[in-house]
């Protein structure tokens, strides 16, 4: 098993990431949301939200706190924060801001994703999660070393939609699967900082 990797490593590495725009207009991109990077015990987990049912897309899927920008964001970051903290209470004076990752969208490319990496400052841990009761069904705190695990993850042929190939992973957690843009993003996290 490889050692943990520090959050001072992972500062670092996303630090010299320089993200790859999806659009070359960001006010095309929609949507955001926040990979929060917690620390629990001597380890960093991913905080994941699990949908309800009531929702209208994505019903009980597994993703990260985010959603649809508003006209009164005035950045993408904004977003991410504002979403995080409506989603499971996340303050966003409790998150250090490490970096952007590339942009992102769902397979039929109807909503185009930016995405941000956050480290929740332990002084804040453990956490008093408030889930919107709405909106979450449960919120999961996952450590990286099973995400890193081969064993945790499904990976099949990558499948074509609207002419193009698309990696097919599926993260395993619990029960829970992670796949679609959350895991294609999440493994882009891993693969820059871990």
């Amino acid at each position: 098993m490889m050692a943990p990797v520090s959050i001072d490593t992972v500062r670092e590495r996303i630090r010299r990431h320089r993200y790859v725009p999806i659009t070359p207009d960001e006010n095309e991109i929609g949507a955001a949301v926040l990979v929060p990077l917690y620390p629990a015990g001597s380890e960093l987990h991913v905080i994941f939200t699990k949908r309800t049912m009531h929702l209208s897309m994505q019903k009980g899927h597994v993703s990260f706190p985010g959603g649809r920008r508003e006209p009164g964001d005035p950045d993408l970051l904004t977003t991410a924060l504002r979403e995080s903290h409506e989603e499971i209470g996340l303050d966003p004076q409790h998150v250090e801001v490490l970096g952007r990752i590339d942009d992102f969208s769902t397979r039929d490319g109807k909503i185009l994703i930016a995405g941000f990496v956050g480290y929740i400052q332990p002084a804040a841990c453990p956490y008093g999660w408030c889930p919107a009761e709405r909106e979450v069904a449960e919120i999961l705190e996952v450590p990286v070393s099973h995400l890193l695990d081969p064993a945790n993850v499904i990976v099949e042929p990558p499948r074509e939609l609207n002419g193009r190939m698309w990696p097919s992973e599926t993260f395993v957690f619990r029960g829970h699967r992670i796949f679609g843009a959350t895991a294609r993003a999440m493994r882009h996290v891993l693969e820059i900082a871990f």
